[in-house]
């Protein structure tokens, strides 16, 4: 294994299935980082809301500034604070973990509901603790945000390379939405790392992460595509499960950045 590797890029979500922003620093927790995927649109049955049904929700863009999420869609744009919410708490669930979360307010909630075209909630999850996710491979419970399974994603630069050499188009590492993008020498070598440090943080990695359709969905234009699914699940199929990038947990909090060494 290569003695060093590089963070590339990072990037948090704030809303589950939105578009992403980079960032040159961010703040690891143990639910993820700070203010990614705490957020999440529910329907008007409390069933979250994603990329797989709504492809149209990777044309939504937030941004965070002063304490503040604006959102542009098209020629409109919404905006609240990061700290607001309603005070009662609704059930939810994230796949198979129940969540508990919080309205963030109703003129938010119809700014979505108008734009997506059906009813529809923002919601939030307020603190650690409020879903949990057993990892069925080590038998351990995670404190997770609103994520579909664990905190953190990693990939490697050279994954992505590989798969662009099998492919007429290319396309870029937004398609599979990682948290923390590192250089790399060899295709799916992050797959194998154990323990490591990042920053000021200790990470450990849990398993490879199985895609879905949802990659085949392209964020410039929100129009789904055959691939990359079709070409991965050539030579990345295990178990009927298509392998890309490496689920990560965090096990303190600190500063990561761009530019940061990986320290085994």
């Amino acid at each position: 294994m290569s003695s060093v590797f590089v963070v590339k890029e990072i990037y948090i979500y704030p809303i589950k299935s939105l578009a992403g922003i980079s960032c040159n620093n961010a703040k690891a927790e143990e639910m993820g980082f700070e203010n990614d995927r705490r957020w999440m649109l529910i329907d008007a049955d409390n069933q979250m809301i994603t990329q797989r049904e709504h492809r149209i929700m990777s044309q939504f863009y937030p941004k965070i500034l002063e304490g503040k999420i604006s959102v542009t869609f098209q020629d409109h744009e919404h905006e609240f604070t990061i700290d607001e919410h309603l005070q009662n708490a609704l059930d939810v669930n994230v796949w198979d973990d129940k969540s508990e979360v919080v309205e963030v307010n109703q003129t938010t909630s119809e700014w979505f509901s108008k734009h997506l075209g059906f009813e529809c909630k923002l919601v939030k999850i307020l603190k650690t603790g409020n879903r949990k996710h057993e990892s069925s491979k080590l038998k351990e419970t995670f404190n997770v945000s609103l994520a579909d399974g664990y905190p953190y994603l990693l990939i490697g630069t050279e994954s992505l390379d590989f798969l662009n050499e099998k492919l007429d188009e290319k396309i870029t590492i937004k398609r599979f939405r990682p948290n923390i993008l590192i250089n790399t020498k060899n295709a799916h070598e992050e797959d194998d790392f154990d323990t490591f440090k990042i920053g000021e943080v200790q990470f450990k990695n849990i398993k490879p992460c199985g895609r879905c359709v949802m990659v085949n969905n392209d964020p410039e234009n929100g129009k789904l595509k055959k691939e990359p699914l079709k070409t991965l699940s050539k030579y990345r199929n295990v178990n009927n499960s298509v392998l890309f990038g490496t689920n990560i947990v965090s096990l303190n909090s600190g500063i990561i950045s761009v530019g940061d060494e990986l320290v085994f």
